[in-house]
């Protein structure tokens, strides 16, 4: 008999609608599938190192943009944590510093993950719903993730998400 493809989940958390419905979308594959599901949010320290250095930011703007977006992450996590519980779903949830990509790739691999998923971006598609080129579809971080991780990933988009969810 044939071990499941997937075991282990990760889904990256921004605070975006897309990432919190990425979420919800876990939350029910997890609840369908009955695998592991870990949430990670990546405080980039990457980005503010660069406004600084190239004298955009100045250390203690720095600072305080750095300390904002690790509350915003600890919110974050939090949220799609009570998300999962409420479906009766244990979920990890992990905050770290860097580069986005970097560290979701770090932690998918630290977690064993066989899938990564990301947020869609419906308002990224033209009226006639095709994509008018790749950089309208993908974010320069998605675009990042989807190359350098070393398993599946699915950019997840599902209208209908949230009533799903409640459904569950």
């Amino acid at each position: 008999m044939i071990k499941p493809l997937v075991k282990n989940v990760l889904v990256a958390v921004n605070g975006s609608q897309s990432s919190i419905h990425a979420a919800m979308y876990g939350i029910i594959m997890a609840k369908q599938f009955h695998f592991n599901l870990k949430f990670v949010y990546v405080v980039d320290t990457a980005t503010l190192k660069r406004l600084t250095i190239g004298k955009f930011l100045v250390q203690d703007e720095s600072a305080g943009f750095e300390t904002n977006l690790r509350a915003d992450g600890e919110k974050y996590l939090n949220l799609v944590t009570d998300l999962a519980k409420k479906k009766g779903i244990k979920a990890e949830a992990e905050l770290r510093e860097g580069s986005v990509w970097v560290e979701v790739v770090k932690a998918a691999d630290a977690f064993g993950a066989k899938l990564i998923l990301l947020g869609g971006h419906p308002s990224r598609y033209s009226v006639t719903g095709k994509a008018s080129d790749e950089s309208a579809i993908f974010s320069r971080t998605d675009r990042e993730i989807i190359l350098n991780a070393s398993c599946s990933t699915l950019v997840v988009y599902e209208p209908k998400i949230e009533e799903l969810y409640r459904m569950l």
